[in-house]
């Protein structure tokens, strides 16, 4: 067991991935783990279904709200409504390098406006009472260098952030797509240590090719934090396995999150919320495990009314009981 309180552990906010029903799943996997939305654009809160993106349930804290957006009002306003649906913070995204979000102003290009996300996040501070953190790459195309690294994070904290969330990877907005982008940049976490080392009173939280329980402590040692991406859904019982380091020793079986997950998925089957919909977040709880094919296929291959008894039968293919 620790002797010392461990350090944050969380799941990184996803496009597509980080819905409700996987954070229902997450949550399962990890009460210790903060666990973020997908990337919700001001737009979308503006002019859209409220309810929609912002609706989590109470077993999901803690939970932050993540947003895409440039405008400073529309800003205050979408994390004035973040705080009102009971989130525990409120993150801006700086990260991100679709096409698509870097022609709205939202995203890594922002990087390139320190003064301007500086503004944004003072400006969302003053709005509400919960965190309000941002979440960027170590750099973008011509501004790699550590001591941009450097310029954007002060510029940030001297309007009062105090948390930075950073992918150890550059973001090369011209020439690669955001999945080349999470994969052809080289890992450079060498930079963000340096940032820690030299911003000691900042929290910063180090993300990007984190893949093992050993990986995570490592991390700890040189940052306040670590973020968990695409591996929480390519092998999520990492996140079960990582409660060790709160001096967890009785974890929970695959099976009994399946079976913790059994009355999520019942209430929302009963909602007319089709079952694979619930279950493409739950693919890799098997990885690597006997029978662990046999139910991805399963899973992956529903009929379009498939009902809870599909889910416990790919459990039963496992030979978990």
């Amino acid at each position: 067991m620790m002797n010392t309180p461990p350090k944050l552990l969380s799941v990184a906010p996803m496009m597509d991935w980080t819905t409700r029903h996987a954070r229902n799943f997450l949550r399962l996997c990890s009460p210790q783990a903060r666990l973020y939305t997908e990337m919700v654009t001001t737009q979308a809160l503006v002019f859209g279904d409220i309810p929609r993106h912002l609706r989590f349930e109470a077993l999901e804290h803690p939970i932050a709200l993540q947003l895409g957006g440039s405008d400073i009002n529309d800003l205050v306003h979408c994390a004035k409504l973040g705080e009102d649906w009971g989130y525990d913070e409120i993150n801006l995204n700086v990260g991100c390098p679709s096409d698509r979000v870097q022609q709205g102003r939202i995203g890594a290009c922002l990087m390139a406006e320190p003064a301007h996300v500086a503004d944004a996040l003072a400006a969302m501070q003053a709005a509400v009472r919960v965190p309000v953190t941002v979440k960027h790459r170590i750099g973008i195309d011509g501004l790699e260098h550590i001591d941009d690294l450097l310029n954007f994070v002060d510029t940030v904290a001297a309007q009062g952030c105090q948390h930075f969330i950073v992918h150890a990877r550059i973001a090369i907005l011209a020439g690669l797509s955001p999945k080349e982008n999470r994969e052809v940049p080289p890992l450079r976490y060498d930079d963000v240590y340096r940032l820690k080392a030299l911003r000691p009173n900042l929290t910063v939280e180090i993300n990007g090719g984190i893949k093992t329980v050993a990986e995570i402590a490592q991390h700890w040692q040189h940052t306040d934090g670590v973020m968990i991406g695409r591996e929480a859904y390519q092998n999520p019982y990492l996140l079960v396995e990582a409660q060790r380091l709160w001096g967890t020793t009785e974890l929970p079986s695959r099976g009994d999150i399946i079976r913790a997950y059994e009355p999520f998925v019942a209430r929302e089957l009963a909602d007319g919320v089709p079952l694979k919909q619930m279950t493409r977040h739950i693919l890799g709880l098997f990885h690597g495990q006997a029978g662990g094919r046999r139910y991805r296929q399963m899973l992956s291959n529903l009929a379009p009314d498939a009902g809870l008894e599909a889910l416990q039968a790919a459990l039963a293919a496992t030979g978990e009981h």
